[in-house]
């Protein structure tokens, strides 16, 4: 019998019971979301509106009254503006599906503001006239009492709202100590029985999972060698062969990273033997020009420490990138001004390699916040990977591209491609689609990670023996 049999078995009573009692606590849990839905979509924001509606009503009479005594149109307008608004709340309120009594309150509400601003309006009117005193006697009459109709209404209105809320909260609470009632009585009995199925599968398991945990250990100390042997058909003799798998990886991966250090102490090793055999004949010459021989040793110094610097400062950048340490130094970067930089800089490369280098550009605002150091380094990584793969009489392309909301900096070269199955992991550290062109396959580890640093991704389209199109994608913002 399967594994996964022997736990549906013992766990059946488990889900009849978790079912059971959950189809229960849903009805339970749907009754509770109802209300606390109507409380923030209906109760909430028509408190809120009769709130602002009360408040603004001493503002109207205060700008009432200004505009009576000053006679200043400046009051008679801000009052207009705002009564306009509260007419909006006071109708924007239908919309809420109110209770009956508050239905009541918020047209009572309406009619004494909409009687309050006819009498405003005949104040107004007055006011043009030249009729201060009849203004006044009205203002303290007439409009005071429907202000203050309105304050009452509104009032009234506001104390329906919360009786309501109070209500629903009371419901809310009555189902919330339901549902926390059944739910902890169904993780009681499910515990209960969880535990007693479990007590009879362990002691079938442990042997098998014992094997694991030993084979588990010599792994941890590097000295797993045969692989399990299974004797099992169930989920444990699955889960052996998947650990068989996992060890022969992890195999693998330790010789690959054996082989990689072993081909960076060869990297390092020959510009070191150059450098200390030039240094050491300089140290032994007489202060003299140098000599044809020596000129030649100078300049085996400078390329194999370029080169040693190159390569050194790849694995720490790689390094860094890795461990989340690369800080990007954010400046104002002209992209389009980048770009012919760093062609100008692989122009000589080009030109011994035979290859046509060409930039373009597609837009007019190219002003992007980055890091220009690592910005420059991710197109020269680019640059140099297309130049080399590409045969004499080939081309390149550098382009910047606006492409809103984004910017685009593409590498395209018609050089030789990438396999298929390499284009998975050509962004890997330490991986290369052609192992026979040299390089340690960190060039693009490196423009992955600082497109990533930037909020950015790199993407690659290639055909092989057609040439490939690597696109860095950079957000504006």
């Amino acid at each position: 019998m399967r594994l996964s049999t022997k736990i549906l078995l013992s766990s059946a009573l488990v889900i009849v019971v978790v079912t059971g009692v959950s189809a229960l606590s849903l009805g339970a849990v749907g009754r509770l979301v109802s209300v606390n839905r109507e409380i923030i979509t209906r109760s909430i924001p028509a408190m809120s509106l009769t709130a602002s509606a009360r408040e603004a009503i001493p503002r109207l009479r205060g700008l009432e009254t200004r505009a009576i005594v000053l006679g200043d149109r400046r009051y008679a307008t801000g009052w207009n503006e705002m009564a306009q608004r509260i007419a909006e709340d006071l109708e924007y309120l239908a919309e809420y599906p109110l209770s009956e009594q508050e239905t009541q309150h918020r047209l009572k509400a309406s009619a004494a503001f909409g009687q309050y601003r006819r009498i405003v309006a005949e104040e107004q009117t007055l006011l043009q006239r030249g009729e201060r005193t009849r203004a006044l006697r009205l203002a303290d009459a007439a409009a005071r009492e429907r202000a203050e109709n309105v304050r009452d209404s509104l009032d009234d209105l506001t104390a329906a709202t919360r009786a309501r809320v109070l209500a629903a909260q009371v419901e809310a609470t009555r189902l919330e100590t339901r549902t926390w009632t059944a739910v902890l009585t169904a993780l009681g009995a499910a515990v209960g029985l969880a535990l007693l199925g479990t007590a009879v599968i362990t002691r079938r398991m442990t042997r098998s999972l014992r094997v694991l945990s030993s084979a588990t250990a010599e792994v941890a100390a590097n000295a797993f060698h045969a692989p399990i042997v299974i004797g099992s058909r169930d989920e444990i003799g699955a889960l052996a062969g998947s650990f068989n798998l996992m060890a022969s990886q992890l195999r693998q991966a330790e010789e690959a990273k054996q082989e990689f250090f072993a081909t960076i102490s060869h990297e390092l090793r020959s510009p070191l033997t150059s450098i200390r055999g030039a240094v050491d004949l300089l140290h032994q010459r007489a202060p003299d020009p140098l000599t044809t021989n020596q000129q030649r040793l100078t300049g085996i110094i400078a390329q194999s420490s370029e080169r040693l610097l190159r390569l050194a400062n790849q694995i720490l950048e790689m390094s860094r990138l890795r461990a989340g340490l690369g800080e990007l130094d954010r400046r104002a970067v002209d992209l389009a001004g980048l770009v012919d930089r760093v062609v100008e800089e692989l122009h000589p490369q080009a030109e011994e390699a035979g290859v046509a280098l060409e930039r373009e550009r597609y837009g007019a605002h190219f002003a992007y916040l980055g890091d220009e150091e690592r910005l420059y380094q991710l197109i020269v990584n680019l640059g140099t990977n297309a130049i080399r793969f590409t045969p004499r009489g080939g081309r390149v392309v550098v382009r910047v591209i606006d492409a809103n909301p984004e910017f685009e900096l593409q590498v395209e070269d018609t050089g030789v491609g990438i396999p298929a199955d390499a284009l998975p992991t050509i962004f890997d550290p330490y991986r290369q689609a052609h192992r026979d062109r040299g390089g340690t396959g960190l060039g693009l580890a490196i423009v992955k990670g600082v497109a990533k640093a930037h909020g950015g991704r790199v993407t690659v389209e290639s055909r092989e023996g057609k040439g490939s199109r690597f696109t860095v994608l950079l957000p504006r913002s």
